[in-house]
C-alpha cells in the first residue's frame, strides 16, 4: 500500500464525519427568532434582570425607612388599662408572731387611661436620623444605577459574542463555498495528471476541518444566546437575532480629559462613596447629640377605682389628668459618649480615605479603559490592512499554484491566512465596540 492510499484511508473517517454532520443539521425554525437591537436588549435587561430587581426592592425599602424616620416627629400616644384583685391587708400591731388586725380594704381595683408625649427637642437627633435615611436611599439608588450599568455591559458582551459567532459562521460558510469550488478545480487538474492525488486529499482535509468548525460556532452561539436570555428574562429556547451591525464611529469621540471629567461627575462608585462619607458625618453628629437635653410636651388622663391616691380615700371612681413640659438630661452621657464619639470620628476619617481611594480607582479605570479603547481602534485599522494584504497574497498564490509555480501547501496557507485575517478584523471590531461600552460604564454614562 503506497503513501497516498494510507493517507486517503486515514482521511476517510474525517470526511464521513463531516458529511454526517452536514446531513444531521436540522432546518432552522425561524418562527422562534426574535430580532433585537442592543437598545432593546438593554431595556429588557434593566426590567427583567434579577440583580436589578433586588436593587429596586432595596430602593423601595430605603424609601419606606425615610417615612418611618419622619414618623418619629409625630406624638407618641398610648392607652393603658389595669385590673387587679387586692388581698387582705393584715396589720401586725404586736409583732409578726402575734395575731394581726385585719385592715379593711376594697378587693377590686382598676385603672383605664391614656397618655401622649410630643418631642420638642432631643439634640436634633430626629432630623439627623431622617437625613441618614435619605442618604441611605441615595446610596441604594446609585447602587441600582451601577447594577443596571453593569448588567447592560454584560448583556452587550453576550450580544456582541453572538454577533461575532454569526459573523464567523458567515465568513466560514463563504470560505467553504469558495474552497469547494477550488477543490473541483484541483480535482480537474489531478484527473489531467497535472497535480498529485495528495493535493486533492489535503484540500479535502482542510474543507472537512472547516465544516467541523461550524459545529463549534453553533455551540458558541447557543451558549451566548442562553446567557443573554437568562439575563433579559427570556425562555432558554428563544433565539435572539442581533440586528444591529457593529459600526465603529471614530469621529467626534471625547478626549481622555473629557472622559475623566465625565467620570468625576457621573461615576456611580464615586457617588456611592460620597454618600457613604456624608452618612458617616451624620452618624458622628448623631452620637454627639447624645450629650443634649431632651424636652417634650406630655399629657395623661386616667380613670381609676378606688381613689387611694389622695387622702381622704374614697371607694368611688375618679378621673385625674396631667399635662405639662417634661425635660431630662443624662449627666452620665459625658463619660459614656466620649469613646463613641472617637469611634465615629475614626470611622469618618477611614471613610474619607476610602473615598479618596475610590477616586484613584476611578481615575485608573478610566485611563485603562481609554487606552484599551484606543488600542482596539488601532487593532481594527491594522486588521483592515492585514485583510488587504492577505487578499492580495491569496490572489498571487492562487495564480502561481494553478500555473504550477507553487505547492498546494502554499495555496492552503494563503487561504487560511485570508480567512484568519477576516476573523481577526471581525473580532477586532467586536472587541472595540465592547471596550467602548466598558469606557461608558466606567464613566457612568452607559
Amino acid at each position: 500500500m503506497n503513501f497516498n492510499s494510507k493517507f486517503y484511508l486515514a482521511l476517510l473517517p474525517v470526511l464521513l464525519l463531516g458529511i454526517s454532520i452536514k446531513a444531521q443539521q436540522p432546518i432552522a425554525d425561524t418562527s422562534k427568532n426574535l430580532p433585537l437591537t442592543i437598545a432593546q436588549v438593554w431595556q429588557k435587561a434593566a426590567i427583567n434582570s434579577k440583580a436589578v430587581q433586588i436593587k429596586q426592592l432595596r430602593v423601595t425599602s430605603s424609601a419606606e425607612a425615610i417615612k418611618d424616620a419622619k414618623a418619629e416627629r409625630l406624638p407618641e400616644i398610648g392607652i393603658n388599662g389595669e385590673y387587679a384583685r387586692v388581698s387582705n391587708m393584715p396589720v401586725y400591731e404586736n409583732g409578726i408572731f402575734n395575731t394581726p388586725t385585719q385592715f379593711p380594704v376594697l378587693h377590686t381595683t382598676y385603672t383605664v387611661g391614656g397618655e401622649a408625649y410630643l418631642n420638642i427637642y432631643n439634640g436634633n437627633k430626629t432630623n439627623l436620623e431622617i437625613d441618614a435615611r435619605k442618604r441611605e436611599n441615595n446610596i441604594a439608588g446609585e447602587q441600582q444605577k451601577l447594577t443596571v450599568s453593569e448588567v447592560k455591559l454584560r448583556a452587550a458582551a453576550y450580544y456582541l459574542d453572538m454577533q461575532r459567532s454569526i459573523i464567523f459562521k458567515d465568513l466560514l460558510l463563504k470560505d467553504i463555498a469558495a474552497q469547494e469550488k477550488q477543490l473541483l478545480q484541483i480535482k480537474t487538474l489531478q484527473k489531467n495528471g497535472v497535480v498529485l492525488k495528495s493535493d486533492v486529499l489535503r484540500a479535502e482535509l482542510k474543507l472537512s476541518k472547516q465544516k467541523l468548525s461550524l459545529v463549534q460556532l453553533d455551540n458558541d452561539l447557543a451558549i451566548a444566546n442562553q446567557k443573554l436570555n437568562i439575563l433579559i428574562g427570556l425562555p432558554d429556547e428563544q433565539r435572539v437575532v442581533p440586528v444591529e451591525a457593529v459600526q465603529l464611529d471614530t469621529t467626534g469621540k471625547e478626549t481622555y480629559d473629557e472622559y475623566l471629567t465625565d467620570a468625576g461627575k457621573n461615576a456611580y462608585q464615586l457617588k456611592i462613596s460620597e454618600q457613604e462619607t456624608e452618612l458617616s458625618k451624620l452618624k458622628l453628629k448623631n452620637i454627639k447629640a447624645n450629650v443634649s437635653p431632651k424636652v417634650g410636651l406630655f399629657a395623661a388622663y386616667n380613670y381609676s377605682y378606688p381613689q387611694i391616691l389622695f387622702y381622704p380615700y374614697s371607694p368611688s371612681l375618679y378621673g385625674l389628668g396631667f399635662a405639662g413640659v417634661k425635660a431630662s438630661f443624662s449627666i452620665s452621657s459625658f463619660y459614656h459618649n466620649s469613646h463613641k464619639v472617637k469611634v465615629a470620628r475614626l470611622d469618618l476619617e477611614s471613610q474619607e480615605i476610602e473615598h479618596a481611594q475610590t477616586e484613584d480607582g476611578i481615575r485608573q479605570q478610566v485611563n485603562e479603559a481609554w487606552l484599551r479603547y484606543k488600542e482596539a481602534l488601532n487593532r481594527v485599522d491594522v486588521s483592515k490592512t492585514n485583510v488587504q494584504q492577505a487578499t492580495e497574497n491569496r490572489r498571487i498564490v492562487n495564480n502561481t499554484y494553478f500555473n504550477q509555480l507553487s505547492l498546494i501547501t502554499d495555496l492552503l496557507d494563503a487561504d487560511t491566512q485570508l480567512l484568519q485575517t477576516r476573523f481577526d478584523l471581525a473580532a477586532a471590531r467586536i472587541a472595540a465596540q465592547l471596550q467602548y461600552y466598558q469606557l461608558q460604564n466606567v464613566t457612568g454614562k452607559l
